[in-house]
This record gives C-alpha cells, structure tokens and sequence, in this order.
C-alpha cells in the first residue's frame, strides 16, 4: 500500500501503539512515526526497540507536524492530553483515540480542539493482558473489528482516509453511534471483564480453597477468567468510570439472569437449564462463523501462540 499520512503521533506507547506502529510500517502507511510516553523509561525502551522513527518528551514536540494524532492513553487522561496538544496540531490534521469509551472521550477531547482538526473517535476490538511498548505486534488487527464514531459534520474525507489506515492495518471498519457503541461494548466487553475481575476475587477471597489448588487445578473456565483479570488495571478502572450508565444496566440485566438460573438450580429444573444453555451456545457459533475465533480443540491454543481477546 501506499502512505496514507506522512506523519503519525502515537500519544502512549501501549500495546495498542505499539501494535500500530508495527501494522503500519508492515503496509507502508506513514511516511514517520513519532511517538511518546509520559514515563521515562517507556520511552526509553521504546528507543531501544526502535518503535517509532522518533521519540519525543511531550506530546506537544510529537503532535508538530503531523497529519494523523493517535490518542492511546487511559480514557481518563484523554482530557488532559487533549488540552495539552491543541495548540501544537497541524491545520487540517486528524485527531483520533483508541479508547474503548466514545461518549465520555468526545466530551473530554472535543472541546479543547481547534477549528479546521477533525476529530474521528476510533475504537479497535483488539487487545491481549499484555502491555508496554514490548508488546505489541503487527498482525494484532488482522480480521479483527475496527470502530469509528464521527460525530455530525465530521468530513467524509477524513474519515474515509482513517478507515484506509485501519483497513490497511488489516482491521475490518465499521462505523457506529458513540453512545450504541458504548452499549454494545457494556456487552461484549466492559461487563465479562467486570465479571472475570470479580471470579477472580472470589476465588482469592476463597480461604477453604488454597492458592495451590487455584493455580494446580484451574480449568479452562477460570483460567480464561485469570487472563483478562490480568489486563492493565487504569484502563479498567477508566473504561467502568466513563461508560457508567451502559455498564450498570448490563450488569443489572446480568443480575437478574444470575437470579433465575440461581432458583432454577435450587428447584432441580433441568429443562429451564438446558435450554437457557442450547440458546447461549448458538452465540459461540455465530462468533465462530464470523471469523472472530476458532473452533480448534482447546480454542487453538499452542504454547507459542499469542491470544487476542477483544478489549
């Protein structure tokens, strides 16, 4: 492929960033890559590894220029960040994030940004428990679902020339309301998360079962549970603070579900749990046939294999 954007700003230097850069520099989607890190030493690993093509202290020096500025912070400092760049972008550049929070994000960012900056939120369905500039990989996108939510008026050039890097990151692109975005993620993401983070802490809470026995005797379930219990723990925290609403009501509808399958086991009714399960399993079906996992044994796990559920 061709570039796409001749400079790119990537704010935050995570698996997502990372992740990113390697994608792009596989297509040949941007003619230079500046990124940066609030920390010190993220930066410095990301120049030992030559991530970026440059490194630069703040985010004002790496957003000079550039023509595509990629947020890749904590849906919390996003606001920050936002106010801390606006002075420094390019006219006509393009703002995007990739928080797994849209309403919030254009709250906090939207205002600080100047006339002739199109705004383009951005969220990619993709994520391993892996963080840090060492984690990232070019094929992390590959088949994997890419959302944009511009808002009223955005330009359609724009937004077609983001969706061309992500396509060209190897990411399917759709489009999508912010706040039906946030919803179907309190689903598919936000939720299971908070649950898994939750089975998790049961089982530490646990005393009559060991740590020994946890770790020796864990089945696929928990150990499935552990692994996203082990993503990075601000984010988690920002994604439950800024998709509040969404995130309540699934738990509330959650909640009630629990119950009913909570006294159809009290009562012996096997018939009501056999085919609440007949219909939950016709979901893994339909994941299976849209290409968003496998239906290999062990969910083609290898030993060498990187996992990537959807963040």
């Amino acid at each position: 492929m061709s570039v796409i954007y001749n400079r790119v700003a990537l704010i935050g230097l995570g698996l997502i960033a990372g992740s990113m850069a390697h994608a792009m520099r596989r297509a040949g989607l941007a003619g230079e890559i500046v990124g940066t890190a609030r920390s010190a030493e993220t930066r410095a690993i990301a120049q030992e590894i030559g991530l970026c093509d440059r490194i630069t202290e703040t985010a004002a020096e790496a957003v000079e220029g550039a023509d595509l500025v990629v947020l890749c912070v904590p849906v919390g400092a996003m606001g920050a960040v936002a106010a801390e760049i606006a002075p420094h972008l390019a006219a006509g550049a393009t703002v995007t994030d990739v928080g797994s929070v849209k309403r919030d994000v254009i709250e906090q960012v939207g205002p600080h940004l100047p006339e002739g900056v199109h705004f383009i939120p951005a969220h990619p369905l993709a994520g391993t428990e892996h963080s840090g500039p060492r984690s990232g990989f070019a094929e992390l996108f590959d088949n994997r679902y890419t959302l944009l939510t511009p808002g009223e008026g955005t330009d359609p050039a724009a937004t077609a020339r983001l969706r061309a890097l992500w396509e060209g990151c190897g990411a399917n692109v759709e489009e999508m309301d912010a706040d039906h975005h946030d919803l179907v993620l309190a689903v598919t993401s936000h939720t299971p998360h908070l649950i898994a983070y939750t089975m998790v802490g049961v089982a530490d809470d646990l005393r009559r079962v060991t740590d020994s026995e946890v770790i020796k005797y864990s089945a696929a379930g928990f150990r499935d549970f552990t692994r996203i219990a082990a993503s990075d723990p601000t984010m988690w925290r920002d994604v439950f603070l800024t998709n509040k609403d969404a995130t309540l009501e699934i738990l509330g509808r959650f909640t009630e579900e629990l119950f009913a399958l909570q006294r159809a086991i009290r009562r012996g009714d096997g018939d009501h749990l056999h085919a609440y399960f007949t219909r939950t399993r016709a979901i893994r079906r339909g994941i299976i046939e849209a290409g968003q996992d496998t239906d290999a044994p062990n969910f083609g796990r290898t030993p060498s294999k990187r996992e990537v559920p959807g963040a």
